[in-house]
């Protein structure tokens, strides 16, 4: 008995190591660092003094703070709505059989699988004010030219489409899969009864998939939150922090200038945490009032 005790300890002896080592240790050095003043000098030989929450509030107090968590709002709720959406119209689409069904879905994934700075870089060329293709089209078809990537009024919009387009292959891959589960039985069923198409996915798919729409739209909403990578690479947050969010602001107040506030860095980053982990804790406590019900 106490052998297979040991041998179970074992098996998870790495995994423990990795949650410690991957996990744990960063966040407790990024809350010290959030509680502390620290400098260039004290980051490498120590000693920064305590100073409690006083980095928070200076976070809280910056202007910027409104600004960047009011984009990080607008740029993950529209992220999330329209990445499901698409991705739940294409998972219903290639469920249903025809030629070259596998084809087209392993084309979609292109998007999710190609490195983030292939995918932004080509973005940001596709929507250039004076080459970009997008704005060539809209020329051609008598619309006048945007300023993607330099105005104030579109910077967001532009970064919030790339986005989408890159998060779309993962709702379409899971709700596919979700689609997949679903009893033939059920749309017999619902076919014998007199249904729709349209009734048939409103009451009996969408509902069948809300376990699996919950765990993309929380796996979605973690990742939308620390999104940097297309922000940094298109705009860097500009013009005049149009596009900046809590990701690319927490970049910036720690390795964006030559003095460099990792204090108030690590708040903003705890923040983006405490975002991340409320939005886990609602989805465990829905799927408890799910269950008992």
């Amino acid at each position: 008995m106490l052998r297979k005790q040991l041998a179970g300890w074992a098996f998870l002896l790495p995994l423990v190591a990795y949650l410690l080592l991957c996990y744990v240790y960063p966040l407790l050095t990024n809350i010290d660092l959030s509680i502390r003043d620290y400098t260039v000098r004290s980051f490498v030989h120590g000693g920064a003094p305590l100073i409690g929450f006083g980095n928070y509030v200076t976070v809280f107090a910056d202007p910027a703070f409104g600004t960047a968590l009011r984009n990080t709002v607008v740029f993950t709720v529209t992220s999330l709505v329209f990445q499901y959406a698409i991705g739940l119209a294409l998972a219903v689409f290639f469920a249903r059989s025809f030629r070259l069904s596998a084809t087209l879905r392993a084309l979609m994934l292109v998007p999710w699988l190609l490195p983030l700075i292939v995918s932004a870089s080509t973005w940001a060329w596709m929507l250039n004010s004076e080459a970009g293709v997008v704005n060539a089209v809209l020329a051609f078809l008598g619309f006048g030219t945007v300023d993607w990537l330099t105005s104030p009024d579109w910077s967001l919009v532009a970064v919030t489409i790339a986005n989408i387009w890159i998060g779309i292959p993962f709702n379409l891959v899971v709700l596919y899969s979700g689609l997949r589960t679903i009893p033939a039985e059920v749309y017999e069923a619902s076919s014998l009864d007199g249904a729709s198409r349209w009734q048939t996915f409103w009451h009996v798919t969408f509902p069948m998939l809300r376990p699996i729409s919950g765990v993309t739209l929380l796996l979605g909403l973690v990742y939308t939150l620390k999104v940097f990578d297309i922000i940094w690479i298109m705009t860097r947050g500009g013009p005049t922090g149009s596009s900046t969010t809590l990701a690319t602001w927490s970049y910036e107040l720690g390795f964006g200038s030559m003095l460099p506030r990792f204090g108030p860095s690590a708040a903003v980053g705890n923040v983006l945490i405490l975002f991340a982990v409320a939005a886990g804790l609602l989805y465990v406590r829905g799927q408890r009032h799910q269950e008992a019900a």
